[in-house]
Formats: structure tokens, C-alpha cells, sequence
């Protein structure tokens, strides 16, 4: 392969997802740059793939892009890789992308997993027009968010962590509207996939009661 960065989505749970292309790629990458190189270590280990990893997260990457790009410049093959979905979507890699492009290396995303697609189409809501938010602030500039997306029309798509899934489903209820149509999906493609729908004031009595656990992803309608 050409010197160049390979973006490499990995399966958001079930291993059986990844594609016959990705794994050609890290089999012949020089080095793989991984988000949690334990995580990606079990995934090469079930793959029977031996190559270098090096960290590469969002509380490293910028003391580590310029050296990774002058490495890539001398001839070597990346592939990036995240814990689990497409790289730089809501995980790290945009600002390698950005490096990449400034200093003339070819990029290559390979298609394959990510979380909200699966949760948008279960979620029976309209899928021929959205906005993907990702994960909102924590804080500052989260009621200004909310304020907006309150005239939004189009179906919002949500990360969400299962500690703050409750708080979010209230706000939501309070912004557009506690009748408003939404779904919630966890644990996609694993053991316990669970999508619940319904009206957010449904959706909140539910998982009251619940433990909740695993990677969230909430489709909220649009406004009518």
C-alpha cells in the first residue's frame, strides 16, 4: 500500500461486522493508531493480526499529530481506528484528517459501522432528513443548543452516556415537548439490544425503573 491514512470503522459490538476490506487493511498497515490500544488489541487478537499500536486519544492527540504525520511523510501506513464505529465521528480524528490534508497525505475512510444508522432507521421515524448532534455540551452552551434545536424540523439523532440518559430525555421533554416521538437504542448489534419508543414522557417511565446500561443512542422527531 501507498503511504497514506486509513480510517478504519471497527464493529460497535458484535465482531462479526467488520468488513473484509478493514481487515486486508490492518493486516498491512505499518502501524495502527488505536483510541484504547486494550480495546483494539482484543479485536486484532480475534482477527489473528499482529501489528505495532500506539495510542492515539483525545488527551493525546495533539502533542502526538505532527510526529505521526512526519512518520506517515517517511513512508509509513497508518490506520486509524477507534474503540468501536467510524473514527472522528463523536471519537478522535478529525484533527489528524485536518493535518493530513494540510501536508498533501491521501486519506481513505473505509465504510462500515457506526451507531446511529442502525438506531435512526429502528427508530421509525423519518430518515430522509436529520441532524446528527452527537453528544451536547455538559454545561456551558447546552440550554443554548436546546433552545435551537427546539424549531428544528428535521429527526435529531443523539449520543448519550446511561448515567445522563434520564437527565436528557427530561430536558428534551421540557424543550420539545414531553408528547414529542422518540426512540432510544443501546447496546446495538450486542447481547441486550434494546430500542424502546414511543412519546418521550413513555420513553422516561420506562427506563425509570431500569438499570441502564451500555452506549445510547436517542432519535428525537422533529418539530411538526
Amino acid at each position: 500500500m501507498n503511504p497514506k491514512l486509513y480510517l478504519v470503522p471497527t464493529p460497535i459490538g458484535n465482531l462479526e461486522d467488520i468488513t473484509l476490506r478493514a481487515i486486508n487493511v490492518l493486516k498491512n498497515a505499518d502501524v495502527i493508531l488505536a483510541e484504547d490500544t486494550r480495546t483494539s488489541g482484543h479485536l486484532l487478537k480475534h482477527l489473528g493480526i499482529s501489528k505495532p499500536l500506539q495510542s492515539y486519544h483525545i488527551h493525546n492527540e495533539h502533542q502526538t499529530v505532527q510526529r505521526i504525520i512526519q512518520r506517515i511523510l517517511k513512508g509509513e501506513t497508518m490506520a486509524l481506528v477507534s474503540d468501536a464505529g467510524t473514527p472522528a465521528v463523536s471519537d478522535p480524528g478529525f484533527l489528524l484528517v485536518r493535518e493530513c490534508l494540510k501536508n498533501g497525505i491521501d486519506i481513505e475512510c473505509l465504510p462500515g459501522p457506526t451507531a446511529f444508522v442502525p438506531a435512526l432507521v429502528n427508530s421509525g421515524l423519518p430518515t430522509d432528513r436529520f441532524t446528527f448532534e452527537g453528544f451536547l455540551p455538559h454545561k456551558k452552551g447546552r440550554q443554548t443548543r436546546l433552545t435551537e434545536l427546539k424549531v428544528e424540523e428535521r429527526t435529531m439523532i443523539f449520543y448519550e452516556s446511561p448515567h445522563r440518559l434520564l437527565k436528557s430525555l427530561e430536558q428534551f421533554a421540557e424543550y420539545f415537548g414531553a408528547e414529542r416521538q422518540a426512540s432510544v437504542s443501546r447496546e446495538l448489534t450486542k447481547l441486550y439490544e434494546e430500542t424502546v419508543r414511543g412519546t418521550l414522557t413513555e420513553i422516561i417511565a420506562y427506563f425509570a425503573e431500569k438499570t441502564i446500561k451500555g452506549e445510547i443512542v436517542i432519535v428525537v422527531a422533529g418539530k411538526p
